[in-house]
This record gives C-alpha cells, structure tokens and sequence, in this order.
C-alpha cells in the first residue's frame, strides 16, 4: 500500500523555487508576524530543557529496565511511547521550521516592503511542504498522547495491585509531565497550521505553483485528527478566570445575604447541649423519594437514550460505508465511544471485527472483488454495536468452535493429570511394598539367628551336665 505524503519519516522536499516575490500589504505583513510567532512557540516547546529531561529520564528507565521489566504490559507500553519519541525526533520538525524563518522576511524587511509594495516569501511549493511537515508531526504528537494515557492506566492498576509502587510512582509522573508537554505541542501546532493556510491562500493566488496534486490539505488539524482527538485541541477555561467569576458574584451579594453568610461561618456549637435545626431541609422527603421513585422507574434514562442514538447512528454510517478503509474509521471510533461507556461486550467484538477489517482493507488496496465480504461484514458490525439478538453465522461459528476446542483442551488436560496421578499412586505403593518387604526379610533373619543361637547354647549346656562338669 502507498503511504500518505504526511506519514512519510523523509518527506520529499520540492524540486521547485523556495522564494518568490508578491504583493505585500499591511495585512500580508501581519499574517507573516503570526505566523513566525506561532513557529516561535512550537520550537519553544520542542527545545526546552523540561521535555529533554522527561525524554532522558524515558531512556534511562528503558535501559535500566530492559532486562528485568521486559514482559510487563507497563515497559510494553513505554517503548510504543519511545517509538513515538523517536519517530517525532527523525521528522526533523525544527529544522524545517527555522527554514520557514529564514524565508520570511524579518521586521525591518517588512516595513520596507509595506512602502515598497512588494516582498519576498515563501513559494507555494515550500508552504505545502512544511504543511505536511506539520500534519505528520500533530498525528504522530496525538498518537504520543494516547500512548502516554495507556501506559498511565497500567501504572496506576499495578499500583492497586500493590506491585513496584515507587517504580510506578516515578513512571506515572513522568507520563503525565509527558502528556502535558505534548498536548501544548499540539496546540501550539494547530495555530501554526492555521496561519500557514492563510499565507499559503495569498501566496497561491498571486504565483500558483501547486506542488500536492494527489492531496488535499485539510481545512484544520481538528478535520485531519478526527472527533476523537479534536477535544485535545479545545483550551480549557482558566482557572483564574473562575475564581475571578467567584469573585464578581460574591459582589454582587446584598449586604443581608453577606451578614449571614458570616453569622454562619461564626456558629460555634457546644457538646451536649440541643441544638434546634430548621424544618425546611428535612420536612419534605416524602416527594424526594416520589421523584427518585419515578426516576427509577422511568422506561428509559438519557444515558440509555444517549445509548440507543449513538448506536443507530454507527449503524446507519456503517450501511453507507462504500469500502472498508471507511468502515475502519466508523468501527475505530466506535471502539473508543464504547471504551468510553465501559461497555465491554461490544467492545470486545468490534476490536476482533476491526482487525478483519484492516485484512480486507489489504487485499481490497490490492485490487481484489470484497464487496460481498463487505456486505456480511456490514450485518456483524451491526450486530456487534448491539449484540442482543441472535449473532450471524460467521461469529456463531466461531464461538461454537472456540467452546468446542475449549472442551477438548480441558478433558485433554484433565485425563493427562488424572493418569498422571494413577502413575504416581501405582508407583508409591511399590515402595512401600518393596520397604515392608525389607523390614520383614530383615525381621525373619534375626529370628532364624536368635533361634540358631538358643538351640547351640542348650546343646552344650546338656553335654556339660552329662559329663558331671
């Protein structure tokens, strides 16, 4: 299969001019001011001193754990986050950003140009090609992300299980500073992308030289990454901005409302002594367990709802899925939804679903006919999202199959201990047969030698006596 332009390690740098000479207006000067100053934070992040030292202490756990951590899930887990590392280092990101700077004019250069009226920037060749740049380097920081929380939830399950605690400790801090770091990354690279398009529109429009002809740059990184990685994307509310928030509207309390308030806080009751509590919080329980009743018995509640809808709705895209490769995107997001809701039973049947669809994904990219493996595939996944009613043939089968092989394994295994148990019983009572034996051949022969020893001694007794002695 070909790969992607954006997923390549090396891309292929454009054969064309890297500079060309536009129009150059107060507005074009801005958007250049934004967008060095969005690289600038990009290159900020990737070259501090904290996310080198977060890498080098990665290293050194690897290699201090190599040999004794090496088949626990957690190391597992830390070497795809390496891979990634070390995936994101090899794209040469930086490099390619102070490229970009180097082709930008500067701000003196820029308020030459305003008067001039013309200036020189980047070509569209140079523009699209750090936009792959900046592509590959958000989808492999998003696969960063969701390698650091796996190895995040391993770490923290090993520490319930009370297993190397301060090892986990130390591995679950410096993932979490990891994820930190990365997903400012992202941000920083979503910015970056954004103000890149915008240069690259007034570029293409004056000297059009397009250098993607097979793809299409998308409209933003939220587009490219899909619905599961977009909320990385979104900045949370501050949380200066809330206290502020408490703040105004604690102001805007009247003066009655404050005096109580402090009357409150000033209360102080003794042991002993009856306090008299106000009626109003505990006299109406009885239409409190009314509504939590009618709640309860409810027919349906919003998450089930919620439930219901979602389902339909991946089984309606999936019907209207045209090959596999869309099919793999609708299940994977599926996958992640139903993670989310903690429902294990579909999960599980779509994760075995989704890699018969990557197989058939290939030999549908080799040119083979799969349509009516789709539409089979279409019913299991259909029924996978909601497995109540009865399962189609090619899972029943294989269920049926797997109990079968199962039942045959474990009476396989079960008379082979059986015998083994005869065998060592049969063998047992021979030594103890053979050790009886030995005791009474022993017994017998100091007999025999106690008898042999009284005959011979009254024998010589009688023929003393005989001989008057």
């Amino acid at each position: 299969m070909a790969v992607e332009l954006w997923n390549r390690v090396n891309v292929p740098f454009p054969s064309a001019v890297s500079a060309v000479r536009v129009p150059f207006t107060a507005q074009t000067a801005a958007d250049v001011e934004t967008l060095l100053t969005e690289r600038e934070n990009v290159l900020k992040l990737l070259r501090s001193e904290m996310l080198q030292t977060e890498v080098r202490l990665l290293y050194e756990l690897l290699y201090v754990l190599n040999n004794s951590y090496r088949g626990n899930k957690t190391f597992k887990a830390l070497k795809q986050v390496e891979q990634c590392v070390n995936r994101l280092k090899n794209m040469k990101l930086d490099a390619a950003l102070q490229e970009l700077s180097d082709l930008c004019p500067n701000r003196i250069q820029r308020q030459l140009s305003i008067k001039d009226g013309q200036c020189v920037v980047p070509s569209q060749p140079t523009l699209e090609w750090i936009c792959l740049k900046v592509l590959g380097a958000a989808r492999l920081t998003s696969c960063t992300l969701r390698r650091c929380s796996r190895a995040f939830t391993l770490a923290k399950q090993q520490m319930k299980w009370e297993e190397f605690v301060i090892l986990n400790v130390v591995i679950t801090s410096m993932l979490s500073r990891l994820w930190v770091i990365f997903r400012g990354v992202l941000l920083a690279l979503s910015g970056l992308y954004r103000q890149l398009l915008e240069l690259l529109r007034d570029v293409a429009r004056v000297q059009p030289m397009p250098f993607l002809t097979d793809f299409s740059l998308p409209a933003d990184l939220a587009q490219f990454l899909g619905p599961s990685d977009a909320l990385l994307l979104t900045k949370p509310a501050a949380h200066s901005r809330a206290r502020q928030e408490k703040k105004q509207a604690a102001k805007k309390l009247p003066a009655e409302a404050k005096k109580t308030c402090t009357q409150k806080r000033k209360l102080k009751e003794d042991l002993g002594v009856a306090v008299i509590r106000g009626v109003g919080l505990a006299a109406d329980r009885k239409s409190f367990f009314k509504l939590c009743r009618t709640f309860t018995e409810g027919k349906s509640t919003p998450k089930q709802t919620s439930r219901a809808d979602r389902r339909h709705e991946f089984q309606k895209q999936v019907r209207e899925a045209a090959s596999f490769s869309h099919l793999e995107i609708r299940v994977d997001e599926m996958i992640r939804w139903c993670k989310s809701q903690r429902m294990g039973k579909e999960k599980r049947l779509l994760t075995f679903l989704q890699l018969k669809c990557r197989q058939m994904k290939c030999l549908e990219a080799a040119g083979y006919n799969v349509q009516r493996k789709l539409q089979t595939f279409k019913k299991e996944a259909c029924w996978a999202s909601s497995p109540e009613g009865s399962a189609p043939k090619t899972l029943r089968s294989l269920a049926s199959r797997r109990r079968v092989h199962g039942r045959i394994r474990f009476h396989t295994l079960r008379r082979f201990m059986m015998r083994g148990g005869v065998k060592r019983k049969e063998q047992a009572g021979r030594q103890t047969r053979a050790r009886l034996s030995g005791d009474d051949l022993r017994s017998g022969t100091a007999r025999e030698a106690t008898c042999r020893s009284t005959v011979t001694h009254d024998d010589i007794d009688d023929i003393f006596a005989s001989a008057g002695l």
